[in-house]
């Protein structure tokens, strides 16, 4: 693997995180993540095969997206709830009150309701969700940081857990450098994105790290998943019956 990005590049900030960026670069970085996260991010992957059986119950099933940012898998999660005839309640939170002003300016989705708010604070409110997921986290996190994110999740969540975020490999931030040189203009999709991948975990990285319980996975293209399911649910939420559907 090439210098760069050997290991984890973990003193590296994102221009976005910055409290003093360009108000309109984040608001524009906000509305890009829609077109970029449908493009790598496989949530439509993780609701068919992962998330989507938990739903097939009566009163369908609660969900916590923590790190929302812009709140658009939150939407698209619940969206396609809807057309299967399924029932999701979403609690989408973010710890930055920015990305909250964004979602909440959003046209409201059904279904998906927005807090500013920690992980560890739902955990003191004895909280409980059916499903814990986040997207694009878990690089940004210190080691500390990261063991609470999944100690919290494990006190929520009632079912199953998916923390999805990028797998650190040279092809992909080679195809993102190439494919966001000139789009998404004026946001900070380009810088922290390559930032982004230099502070991800490889595939062995992140299974080396999760603790007990915790599972990591590889879905295409360059993506890990860190999974867990509740002990007491351990039979439930891997029904064959459905087939996927389009995006």
């Amino acid at each position: 693997m090439p210098g760069g990005l050997a290991a984890r590049a973990e003193h590296l900030s994102e221009v976005m995180d910055d409290p003093r960026c360009d108000p309109a670069g984040l608001e524009r970085t906000y509305a890009a993540f829609d077109t970029v996260n449908r493009v790598v991010s496989g949530w439509r992957q993780v609701y068919t095969r992962d998330l989507r059986p938990w739903l097939i119950r009566p009163g369908g099933a609660t969900l916590l997206d923590i790190g929302c940012g812009g709140g658009d898998v939150a939407r698209h999660l619940t969206r396609w709830a809807r057309r299967d005839g399924l029932t999701l309640q979403i609690t989408a939170i973010d710890a930055d009150a920015r990305a909250i002003a964004y979602a909440t300016a959003q046209p409201a989705e059904p279904g998906v309701t927005y807090r500013q708010a920690m992980s560890g604070d739902l955990r003191r409110e004895g909280q409980r969700f059916d499903l814990v997921i986040s997207n694009h986290l878990l690089h940004h996190l210190s080691a500390p940081e990261l063991t609470a994110l999944l100690a919290d999740t494990e006190a929520v969540c009632t079912g199953l857990a998916v923390h999805g975020d990028i797998e650190r490999h040279p092809l992909a931030y080679a195809v993102f450098r190439a494919a966001t040189a000139r789009t998404f203009p004026g946001s900070f999709i380009h810088v922290d994105g390559l930032r982004s991948i230099r502070r991800s975990y490889t595939h062995a990285e992140l299974a080396a790290v999760a603790p007990h319980g915790w599972v990591a996975r590889r879905q295409f293209p360059f993506r890990n998943l860190l999974t867990w399911r509740s002990p007491s649910k351990a039979g439930l939420g891997n029904r064959p019956d459905w087939r996927d559907g389009q995006a």
